[in-house]
């Protein structure tokens, strides 16, 4: 780790130079060698460098939606070119090209915050050696030394043995109950964050192997996590928990204010919004405008959640315009009224058992009908015998088929002179 971190030696002198900045103004509050001055100013570091991170970030949501979309035609040239890797290559790049889609974007902030983690890194182990670096001079060194977060220096690692943690003023048991902890806590946050991502805010009506994909990075990055958090100086585990949480925030509002399309997330969200619409009967905000705006455009190629969107709003009586507003439309209602009288007019599905009993019901009747069919033959019969029959009509089975031509029943006898 410290062979990586040298690498960015040359961004050491402006990540310690922030550190220093925020330090003196949290210092004049907590004291200069509190470690909530210097534990603040890791924080507050952490802060200025993920809000300059926000375009980035925006990117990797959209890159990530793309690649979701992109899934089912990335496979399709993948099986139709199985054969040709470098024809497969070439047709996978201009989808990319077309669709304007970067895979690289969805690794663009943590690849961004990099060298500052390094930084950040090399300059706590720089005070843990007692060396000064960058703008951190010996007083600013001794201070650093002596602070600690509830009892754990910032130099500090899970793995240092006793001698280092007692050099730094410190209890073995502190350190270990800090860092493990925070440990912990830095796992649990990647989980959560990657979890929400795969629960909520993903299209769950197309299954690809990169859903496949991001279930398992869920459970592989906590695990990475907690087995470097362990040679992570208790400052990188305050730097590293507080991008994690600002990470699950970000992601979180997200989420909520912009979810994917086909996911439970927009559902939620659509749901929400129907309700806003319903109590003011109009939309408000122009963010929530921009999303009606959407839907309209998108017409028949709404998913499922959109069109019950929609038929929400023609229930009240209301039709989305292209602009993201709504209007009141009675055309709106009568479509939705003939749409759910029709709903109702379907017969429902019967179960299994119910479909066993009717068959066995018929197969029941079935059997008593030739009984009693039989019985009324043959009552029919004897009357028909009793009964006289007519002198000119034939008996039945016994008469001479009409010839072809011929009208059935009585013929009109000829006029004479036609003889």
């Amino acid at each position: 780790m410290d062979t990586i971190a040298s690498l960015f030696s040359f961004i050491t002198w402006p990540v310690s130079w922030v550190i220093v900045q925020f330090h003196k103004l949290y210092g004049a509050i907590f004291g200069d060698d509190t470690g909530w001055a210097w534990g603040l100013s890791i924080v507050s570091l952490v802060v200025l460098i993920r809000i300059c991170l926000i375009p980035l970030f925006v990117k990797q949501i959209k890159s990530t939606r793309n690649m979701q979309v992109l899934q089912p035609k990335m496979k399709a040239i993948q099986e139709r070119y199985k054969s040709d890797k470098q024809r497969q290559s070439e047709e996978m790049m201009k989808l990319y090209k077309e669709t304007g889609t970067n895979p690289l974007s969805s690794c663009l902030p943590i690849l961004a915050q990099s060298p500052f983690f390094f930084a950040l890194y090399h300059v706590l182990s720089a005070i843990a050696s007692g060396k000064t670096i960058g703008v951190i001079d010996q007083p600013l060194l001794d201070s650093a030394r002596k602070a600690h977060i509830f009892g754990a220096p910032l130099a500090a690692k899970f793995m240092d043995s006793a001698s280092d943690v007692s050099a730094l003023g410190a209890s073995m048991l502190d350190v270990r109950v800090v860092t493990a902890v925070m440990i912990v806590m830095m796992s649990a946050s990647q989980f959560f964050t990657q979890r929400q991502l795969m629960t909520k805010n993903v299209d769950l009506t197309v299954k690809t192997p990169y859903m496949q994909q991001q279930k398992m990075l869920m459970y592989i990055f906590p695990l990475i996590f907690a087995v470097m958090g362990i040679n992570f100086p208790v400052g990188v585990l305050v730097y590293w928990l507080t991008t994690n949480v600002w990470t699950m925030g970000q992601q979180m509002y997200v989420i909520n204010q912009n979810p994917t399309p086909g996911s439970k997330a927009q559902d939620q969200y659509l749901g929400r919004l129907l309700k806003s619409v319903t109590a003011h009967g109009e939309v408000r905000g122009r963010t929530k405008r921009n999303t009606v705006k959407r839907i309209v455009s998108k017409g028949p190629d709404r998913n499922d959640i959109e069109r019950k969107f929609i038929t929400g709003l023609a229930k009240l009586g209301l039709a989305a315009q292209e602009d993201g507003t709504v209007i009141k439309s009675d055309t709106a209602v009568a479509e939705a009224e003939g749409g759910a009288a029709q709903r109702r007019q379907q017969p429902k599905r019967q179960t299994k058992a119910q479909r066993q009993t009717a068959a066995q019901q018929a197969k029941e009747a079935g059997s008593a009908e030739p009984e009693s069919k039989t019985s009324l033959d043959k009552r029919d019969a004897s009357q028909d015998d009793d009964k006289p029959k007519p002198a000119g009509k034939p008996a039945s089975g016994s008469s001479r088929q009409a010839k072809s031509g011929q009208r059935k029943g009585p013929q009109r006898p000829k006029h004479p002179s036609k003889k």
